[in-house]
């Protein structure tokens, strides 16, 4: 007697075939999009960096996609019987997911971090800036573009729903998944030994991948009485590493036209001596501004370059982007510092202070010498921005600017001095290619990072973050000067950590 399988059961096995070939031809498309991560990332530059990222590439992203077909289109089979139903909600799933993904890889690459809860409030000040500039045609553009890429799963979902017998004679599903769950477990593996020996070419892909959580020495190993946690925090101490070695400034080419027949005065204060009244009347104060070089040179050097301190050394030989950009097109230029130039690059433009000299001078003077200044200047003919704030110790700390142009910006720092001048002289260049500051003319974003010797100082909604070279850190609330309980916003690091390190070549 022959025993036959009933039409259900026949009907529950082709739907489950069909999902398994369904899902491996998205995570196909999957790994294609996950790309985008890691041509957004510097390359590991050793062979175990290269073999982790092979592995957590298709490791991760193979689980991810799959994981998403066991939870959302597997039970279906087995509780639909419809399955036109069936191939349209996953073909609908697919798109939604993938759509998600394609977009969170467009955003790290634009900025360096991820979707999720903790970055909803670092996106919605970029984003709404980037919608408000959409059209109805653009919105229409992006609505057909989905409906298209639905389609293609829609077909997809059709042409392996009538090829599935003929693909199910392949045996091809035991050695594809061994590959990738051999994929999964040698990421996890690696990456365990890498986070016990502190291996920076495997530790810093942690971020690369979305919902990404790899295993680690100190919850893995530890746990096991494998790792003694006294040396692995003392190792950990050295992964921070504050030297940049080589640098593309600019970015690009800076290319842009300026007006020549403005005349503009930064006046950046190198004592913590009291500015009188009478030197601020007729000026407009910005509280939220910051300085945070560790010494004199470095505050002229991040003045002049709009750059943080961290790249004082590698720009000894470069010329400023904004010095030789106005000089170049015909306008007066002068610095003048009481006790010279740091580099051979800016002594070309040391001239002594004039009040009635004409164009772009850029001065580092004590608070009775700006007061001097400003009383000898006609300010309805010049621009003029006063930066306070640096104390004789140097460090970070907080100041004012003040001004008579309409600046306007929640946090300032000394690295967007640059921006600004360039964006009054009417330059339109993208300012990430010469500077990691803004045009307060004209501010985009609400945070500010920055380098304080060893330190890197991330500042956002009231809060300040000092990430020191051991890799420990601190919260402190701007206002009240106390520390803060609250936890690190991860996503905010990297994102600020990437664009500090935009100019730097990595080794």
């Amino acid at each position: 007697m022959i025993l036959a399988e009933s039409p259900r059961r026949q009907r529950v096995t082709k739907l489950v075939n069909w999902g398994h070939w369904f899902a491996l031809a998205n995570i196909v498309i999957a790994l294609i999009i996950a790309s985008i991560f890691i041509f957004s990332s510097p390359a590991p530059g050793t062979g175990l960096g290269s073999l982790y990222l092979f592995t957590n590439w298709f490791g991760h992203i193979g689980f991810m996609t799959f994981f998403g077909f066991v939870i959302f289109v597997l039970p279906l089979c087995y509780l639909v019987s419809n399955a036109s139903v069936i191939k349209a909600v996953a073909s609908v799933i697919a798109a939604v997911g993938l759509a998600l993904l394609a977009f969170d890889a467009l955003l790290f690459n634009r900025t360096g971090f991820h979707l999720n809860s903790n970055s909803a409030d670092l996106l919605r000040g970029d984003v709404a800036i980037q919608l408000s500039q959409l059209g109805w045609q653009q919105w229409g553009f992006l609505l057909l573009l989905f409906v298209v890429w639905l389609g293609f799963q829609l077909v997809l979902a059709n042409a392996l729903w009538k090829r599935v017998e003929r693909f199910s004679k392949y045996r091809i599903g035991v050695p594809v998944t061994t590959f990738f769950v051999l994929c999964f477990v040698t990421s996890h593996a690696v990456h365990v030994w890498a986070d016990a020996h502190l291996y920076q070419p495997i530790i810093k892909q942690d971020n690369m991948f979305p919902l990404s959580y790899p295993a680690t020495a100190k919850t893995t190993m530890s746990r096991y009485g494998l790792l003694d946690m006294d040396a692995y925090l003392k190792r950990k101490q050295l992964q921070f590493d504050p030297q940049v070695h080589q640098i593309h400034y600019p970015a690009e080419p800076v290319y842009c036209a300026i007006d020549t027949s403005r005349n503009i005065s930064i006046l950046v204060q190198t004592d913590d001596g009291e500015l009188p009244s009478t030197a601020t009347r007729e000026l407009r104060a910005l509280d939220n501004y910051y300085t945070t070089a560790s010494s004199a040179d470095s505050l002229v050097m991040t003045t002049l370059y709009g750059v943080p301190e961290i790249y004082q050394e590698t720009l000894k030989q470069k010329r400023p982007v904004m010095l030789a950009l106005a000089s170049g097109l015909g306008m007066p230029v002068s610095v003048h510092i009481d006790k010279g130039l740091p580099t051979d690059k800016l002594k070309q433009y040391q001239q002594p202070l004039n009040p009635q000299a004409n164009g772009l001078q850029v001065a580092f003077l004590p608070a009775s010498k700006i007061s001097d200044y400003i009383a000898s200047t006609n300010l309805n003919n010049e621009s003029v921005i006063i930066a306070t704030g640096f104390g004789q110790e140097g460090g970070a700390s907080r100041g004012q600017l003040y001004t008579n142009m309409a600046l306007r910006a929640g946090n300032a720092s000394t690295e967007d001095l640059v921006p600004t001048v360039l964006g009054a002289l009417g330059c339109n260049a993208p300012v990430m290619t010469y500077s990691t500051g803004q045009n307060l003319l004209a501010p985009s974003r609400n945070w500010l990072v920055s380098t304080s010797g060893e330190r890197v100082i991330v500042i956002h909604d009231g809060k300040r973050t000092d990430v020191l070279s051991n890799g420990s850190y601190e919260i402190t609330d701007i206002e009240s000067g106390n520390r803060s309980n609250e936890s690190l916003n991860v996503d905010m690091l990297s994102r600020a950590i990437k664009h500090l390190s935009r100019f730097s070549v990595p080794r």
